[in-house]
C-alpha cells in the first residue's frame, strides 16, 4: 500500500499492485485496474517514488 492524499486533504492508502496508469491532466489521476479513477493532490513522480519503495520493501520481506 502506498499513501497518497485526496483534494481535500484527507490521506489514504491504495494498493501499488492495482495501479495501472497515471496521468497528469493538470491534476494527478491514478487509473486502477479496475477502471475506477482517483484524482490526488501527490505529485506524479512523487507516486511513482513510492511505488518503487514499496515494490523494493516486498522483496525484502519473506515470502511464506
Amino acid at each position: 500500500m502506498i499513501r497518497v492524499t485526496r483534494l481535500n486533504g484527507k490521506p489514504f492508502a491504495i494498493n501499488a499492485e492495482l495501479i495501472e496508469s497515471i496521468d497528469v491532466t493538470p491534476d494527478t489521476i491514478i487509473t486502477l485496474v479496475n477502471g475506477k479513477k482517483i484524482v490526488v493532490r501527490d505529485k506524479f513522480d512523487e507516486i511513482i517514488d513510492k511505488v518503487v519503495e514499496y515494490r523494493k520493501i516486498c522483496r525484502l520481506l519473506p515470502n511464506d
